[in-house]
């Protein structure tokens, strides 16, 4: 039960080394690339500047596919229910409309359905179609990975203040807004690390969390979760007490430790990435 949700890997790469708001907004335009892009050729394309960018950063691969199970099974159901049909008389090839996110079947575009059971059936055109979203929802994900994996949290939380920074006109609490953010994202391995505490200790109590009927596994489960959430708000409390304790919110501007000034290299990084993506978007 201990779950494995560190994320920041140190590194001296030069994308450990890039600017957050810049990995930020790629990821941005790499995302909106991947649901623009409707051919198998650009879908590659994708794929090998992600394996470039990724081989960059010195983080090992298996990181980014290890824990990826809930992923997988979402790519899983989208082979699944576009590979198969109730009605293959239904499934006409050629007849899928072009629209946005759509994707293409190559070389399968032509292939008629074929009928297993009455009706049901394996529509060829569907399977390829489905491999394309689940390439698309995997790469899409590991991208994400790239920057939590070469990004630590107060970096993310300043990029994030840094875009909100507009909003201080008009009244909106940027600090904030930015301050519970990164209190969300340095409570997910507290929580993640008492729920393993809790649990271990609940079991060498003898709560049988694999034993019995589904109502007793959620009432021996009830044992794990009551605890965790009372040792999560004694931990808030005493954290906003801390908070207080340190006149937070007293008014004045806050600063920062840090220069974030935008240098030339990373407007460089940021124009060719943007470029790079709205080349894949345009063309393919």
């Amino acid at each position: 039960m201990r779950i494995d949700v560190s994320s920041y890997i140190p590194g001296s790469s030069p994308v450990h080394a890039c600017d957050a708001r810049v990995k930020i907004v790629l990821l941005a335009a790499y995302s909106v690339a991947l649901f623009l892009v409707d051919t198998w050729t650009g879908l590659a394309l994708c794929a090998l500047l992600f394996v470039a960018v990724a081989a960059s950063s010195g983080v090992p691969v298996r990181r980014f596919f290890a824990l990826l199970v809930p992923v997988y099974v979402i790519a899983g159901f989208a082979v699944l229910f576009n590979g198969f049909a109730f009605d293959v008389s239904q499934a006409v090839p050629g007849t899928v409309p072009t629209v946005l996110g759509g994707a293409s079947a190559g070389m399968l575009a032509s292939s008629p359905p074929v009928a297993l059971i009455g009706s049901f059936g394996f529509v060829p055109a569907g399977f390829a179609r489905g491999c394309f979203f689940a390439a698309r929802i995997v790469l899409l994900v590991v991208a994400s990975l790239v920057v939590t994996y070469t990004t630590t949290s107060t970096a993310l939380t300043d990029a994030l203040a840094d875009f909100l920074r507009p909003l201080r006109r008009l009244r909106v609490p940027v600090d904030d807004i930015a301050m519970v953010f990164s209190l969300a994202l340095r409570f997910i391995p507290v929580t993640a690390e008492e729920f393993g505490r809790v649990h271990d200790a609940q079991q060498a109590r003898g709560a049988a969390f694999a034993e019995g009927t589904l109502w007793q596994r959620l009432r021996a489960w009830q044992t794990v979760l009551i605890p965790l959430f009372v040792g999560l708000f004694r931990r808030a409390d005493a954290l906003a007490a801390a908070m207080d304790a340190r006149c937070y919110g007293a008014g004045a501007a806050r600063t920062s430790l840090r220069d974030r000034r935008f240098t030339a290299k990373g407007a460089g990084v940021l124009a060719v990435g943007i470029a790079a993506c709205a080349a894949l978007a345009w063309f393919l």
